[in-house]
């Protein structure tokens, strides 16, 4: 086995410490898109707090998905340039609180190295607990690293995506991304210039600044919420979706969803450009 592979699938980081308030809570919400209506009482639950009429504040399930931003298994030593997220899949044990202290527990769980000059998928996970040590939420991500590779690793097969329905979605809607979008979605934790400096995303192969592949994401949860959740966030026990290709801040993205039981999926483009940018995209409410 060869020792760059060693090195990556030993990576772990155990025990990291985070907190955070309603203030974080409530600017990832409006950085996915949350309260664009000022007047839309359903998405103001999210972004704001009620003052004559008490009003509990709403926490985003994906907000999972910074609420320890900074945490992870180690330095993978990538090149950062080159670097894409490729899927996120979280498990939510347990409702976020409005504010809390939490633990981090990250590990590398597999590397697939798709060999020279074809780039790597690292996938690692990240375990949050309250500070009971509950589990409140669990993270896989798969990072593409498409400036790596090569190195030798075992021949290993990614897992089968979700499959997506083949009968006509049950509901399509469309969701209107800002052009300043990223430039507010990075302040939730993720300030990879790819998606906020013009000569750098340049220098990475775009023409322009992309939006976040996490906040693409937690637009798709969101398309799930005002469709089959009805805005309740409780209700949300998993949230898969794979990116295959970038959104450009200020585009449209039309989001077809199918509901089997508890079972929602989805897929989202542009049609604008005509491509996909998520696919095999899985809710599992309960």
């Amino acid at each position: 086995m060869s020792a760059r592979y060693e090195e990556l699938k030993g990576l772990k980081n155990l025990g990291q410490k985070y907190a955070y308030s309603d203030r974080e809570v409530m600017l990832y919400a409006y950085g996915i898109g949350l309260g664009a209506d000022p007047m839309d009482e359903k998405e103001l639950a999210f972004v704001n707090e009620g003052t004559f009429t008490p009003r509990p504040l709403k926490v985003v399930p994906t907000f999972a998905s910074v609420a320890a931003w900074g945490s992870g298994p180690g330095e993978m030593n990538l090149n950062r340039v080159m670097v894409v997220d490729g899927e996120r899949d979280i498990t939510f044990h347990q409702p976020l609180p409005v504010a809390a202290n939490i633990t981090a527990d990250s590990s590398v769980v597999e590397v697939y190295d798709k060999g020279k000059d074809k780039g790597v998928v690292i996938a690692h996970q990240t375990v949050l607990k309250n500070e009971k040590g509950e589990k409140l939420a669990t993270l896989v991500a798969s990072r593409f690293a498409r400036g790596d590779g090569g190195f030798g690793g075992p021949n290993l097969t990614q897992p089968d995506p979700h499959k997506i329905p083949s009968r006509a979605p049950d509901k399509t809607i469309d969701i209107v991304t800002r052009p300043d979008q990223a430039l507010v979605y990075r302040l939730c934790g993720d300030r990879n210039p790819l998606h906020s400096d013009p000569e750098f995303a340049k220098k990475a192969g775009f023409p322009r600044p992309i939006l976040h592949g996490m906040c693409t994401y937690g637009i798709t949860c969101r398309g799930v919420l005002q469709t089959f959740a009805d805005y309740d966030a409780s209700a949300f026990r998993q949230h898969v979706a794979r990116f295959s290709s970038p959104v450009y801040p200020g585009e449209t993205m039309t989001m077809d969803l199918w509901k089997d039981g508890n079972t929602i999926s989805f897929e989202a483009k542009v049609n604008s450009r005509g491509v996909t940018v998520i696919k095999n995209g899985k809710t599992v409410l309960g």
